[in-house]
């Protein structure tokens, strides 16, 4: 009988081991910070622009005389409201359901909305309340911010 002996760990297959480790710690890194940002993006776009007056004003006469007023404002007035608010051919704003209460404000100069119960939200373009639709009631309308503002 013989002396049994493992082979020995070859420089390429350290090498391996090592390039699955990196890419491994890549990939946990690059789905952390997308879903990061993912969250963030929606506390932004809720939080942060669901009242102008919340906002920190840079410039504190001009800003705080004239408040802006956002193109798109929805407020939620049932225990869920599904709201679709993108803009055209580009980014989506929010696709989430708000809560009773919860409101989201938008400035962007032209917004598509989708309301998958139009009667459980109140919409404001350009700061004039919307007619609210029947009951159960799918709209999709599109909204351009005004001139004036």
């Amino acid at each position: 009988m013989g002396r049994h002996r493992s082979d020995p760990l070859g420089i390429a297959r350290l090498a391996l081991v090592g390039l699955v480790v990196v890419l491994l710690l890549a990939v946990i890194v690059v789905g952390a910070r997308a879903l990061l940002s993912t969250f963030g993006s929606e506390e932004a776009a809720a939080g942060a622009s669901s009242t102008p007056s919340a906002r920190p004003s840079a410039e504190p006469s001009a800003a705080s005389a004239t408040p802006r007023v956002p193109t798109v404002r929805v407020v939620c007035r049932a225990d869920r409201c599904p709201v679709f608010v993108r803009v055209p051919g580009g980014d989506v704003l929010i696709d989430r359901d708000l809560a009773r209460g919860e409101e989201a404000s938008y400035f962007q100069p032209e917004l598509d909305v989708v309301l998958d119960d139009a009667s459980t939200v109140q919409v404001f373009e350009n700061g004039t309340a919307r007619s609210p639709g029947p009951a159960g009631e799918r709209q999709a309308f599109s909204v351009r911010r005004s001139p004036d503002q």
